[in-house]
């Protein structure tokens, strides 16, 4: 099974360099459409609710500390996905591939499996807590597909 750090290295393959920030959101947004398109996670690792948008931190041990991540940086193993999972990849970079991270982050924000996992917690308030494959699938199978 292909792990985060296997689709990192491909996005990155793919889109170029880019702020870890804008990384994080893609890869979640290659998880959520997963789930719904193909039915199965993308990758096993958990996604959290931090300050700024999702985050899977295996993926953040490897940028920690980094603003920019290049092809390359990430030592994933691209050889690992499956010809389905690079065409739902394809599918979510052609449409949030040239989203500037900000506007990745805020679209993250407005959503309800980041919302809702985050509760009332203040803005900026540190949060560990899981958004769940099972909250992404509910919510992006209801997002229209021209969303």
């Amino acid at each position: 099974m292909a792990s985060v750090i296997d689709v990192a290295a491909y996005v990155l393959e793919r889109k170029g360099a880019m702020t870890a920030w804008k990384l994080q959101k893609l890869v979640y947004y290659g998880q959520a459409w997963s789930l719904v398109w193909d039915d199965c996670t993308l990758f096993p690792e958990r996604i959290e609710a931090w300050a700024n948008g999702p985050v899977c931190p295996t993926l953040y041990d490897y940028h920690r500390g980094q603003f920019w991540v290049y092809p390359g940086s990430i030592p994933g193993n691209i050889a690992q996905l499956t010809a389905r999972q690079r065409e739902t990849l394809d599918a979510v970079l052609e449409y949030y591939g040239d989203k500037t991270p900000q506007w990745l982050s805020d679209l993250t924000h407005l959503e309800a499996p980041w919302r809702d996992v985050r509760g009332d917690l203040p803005l900026g308030a540190n949060c560990n807590r899981e958004i769940t494959p099972a909250a992404m699938a509910a919510y992006y199978e209801s997002v229209p597909p021209d969303k």
